[in-house]
């Protein structure tokens, strides 16, 4: 293990976000087994290679609409020229086009030799192959270049780049058949607890249904991660060790939820010193300060709180970058924008603050966020209802109404 991540995690007081990230960034080496796979078979995996154009695209000078091709320069008096022939898509015309003559041209038609400009259909008047000219077209108009899109020799996508469905189209457009990718992680994920129940089970008095890990694998599921599940697993050693053991065999990572807080995590430390290397950390983030990460045999651990909100918050936060990294993929700086609070935020100096929030645009076009109701930590639907985090600094104490907030966008992830 990275030696600045055992001494960073047994520095006393919380570790900022940042660090953590940093750390287990630091720490984590991408796999490197490769697949080859179709093109049409590739969406979400991740580029091996660089992937550069071989070809231009659109390889030929072209019609951007219906009409006419011609020569500016030989519309005369009368705006009158002979249509002499016909260039649709796959059917060039392939003859030499001279001054007084034009011709007729769809929409992705090759631009015929002698001409420099597509005047629109609608801009015509045609009889007996006679065009004439109502409005004059300026050279290059409607004409979409050879290369306009992609250059031969240009960079189309780096290594470490997830192939998304857009992606397809692209490589497609510049004919690659194949591409070599990492092959897609696979993760154990189990849930400690012995108050956690089933969904369909009667609860008994002091038990709770298991959120978390349902949660956590749909999650796992969107950024196209196979997940091993183990289920729940008992507070007793031996069936913690069994989990550990088998999770890490086969398996990139192991991620748990439940047992990593004060006065919980006896049996998951013992357990994880005894087969593995182990930092418990105490995060300066709320909801969330429990979390650990460390090694196992061959994989990964990260440890995320049992509280539902707390599991999710460090799972987006700190350990999507990790497994991103893991898979081959390369960082990405968090996208954040700057809103103004509508209301006042209540928030005490010392752990960055995850607050979950709506935002809006109102009629001035200013970005406003208010928080989405209670920001408890076992308050799960204050991330159902919400669109973003409103991402409070670390040192930063209660935020008056009007002031501005950095907000991160849960696009799709959460929804």
């Amino acid at each position: 293990m990275n030696q600045s991540l055992i001494d960073h995690c047994n520095a006393p007081g919380l570790i900022p976000v940042e660090d953590a990230i940093d750390s287990m960034l630091a720490a984590i080496t991408p796999v490197t087994d490769i697949l080859v796979l179709p093109v049409t078979e590739a969406l979400g995996y991740v580029l091996a290679d660089a992937v550069l154009s071989q070809i231009n695209v659109p390889p030929a000078a072209n019609s951007a609409m219906d009409g006419y091709a011609l020569a500016v320069a030989s519309i005369v008096d009368g705006n009158e020229l002979q249509v002499i022939g016909s260039s649709f898509a796959g059917a060039p015309f392939n003859a030499k086009v001279d001054a007084g003559q034009c011709v007729r041209i769809m929409t992705g038609g090759i631009i015929p030799v002698g001409t420099d400009a597509i005047v629109m259909q609608e801009n015509t008047e045609s009889s007996n192959d006679v065009l004439r000219i109502i409005n004059k077209p300026r050279r290059g108009e409607n004409i979409r270049l050879s290369g306009e899109d992609i250059q031969a020799g240009q960079l189309l996508l780096a290594a470490g780049h997830k192939i998304s469905a857009v992606d397809i189209g692209l490589l497609c457009s510049i004919g690659v058949t194949e591409v070599r990718v990492f092959r897609k992680l696979k993760v154990a994920l189990f849930s400690t607890g012995n108050e956690l129940q089933q969904p369909g089970i009667p609860l008994e008095l002091g038990e709770i249904y298991d959120s978390n890990r349902p949660a956590l694998h749909a999650m796992l599921n969107k950024i196209g991660i196979e997940v091993l599940d183990l289920g729940v697993i008992e507070d007793r050693r031996e069936n913690i060790a069994s989990a550990f053991e088998k999770g890490a065999l086969g398996c990139d990572a192991v991620i748990t939820s439940g047992g990593v807080s004060v006065g919980e995590a006896d049996f998951t430390k013992e357990v994880l010193q005894e087969l593995g290397q182990i930092a418990f950390w105490k995060i300066a983030m709320k909801p969330g300060k429990p979390f650990a990460f460390g090694h196992l045999p061959g994989s990964y651990f990260f440890g995320l709180p049992g509280n539902p909100v707390s599991a999710l918050v460090t799972f987006y936060q700190l350990v999507i970058p990790a497994l991103s990294k893991l898979s081959g993929q390369n960082p990405q700086p968090v996208k954040r924008l700057t809103a103004i609070a509508d209301e006042r935020l209540r928030k005490r100096p010392g752990r960055a603050d995850f607050q979950r929030g709506i935002y809006k645009i109102k009629d001035d076009g200013k970005l406003y966020v208010t928080a989405a109701g209670k920001q408890g930590s076992g308050v799960l639907t204050s991330i159902a209802n919400a669109n973003c985090f409103i991402v409070l600094e670390q040192q930063r104490g209660d935020v008056a109404s009007g002031e501005n907030v950095k907000i991160e966008l849960f696009a799709d992830f959460f929804k």
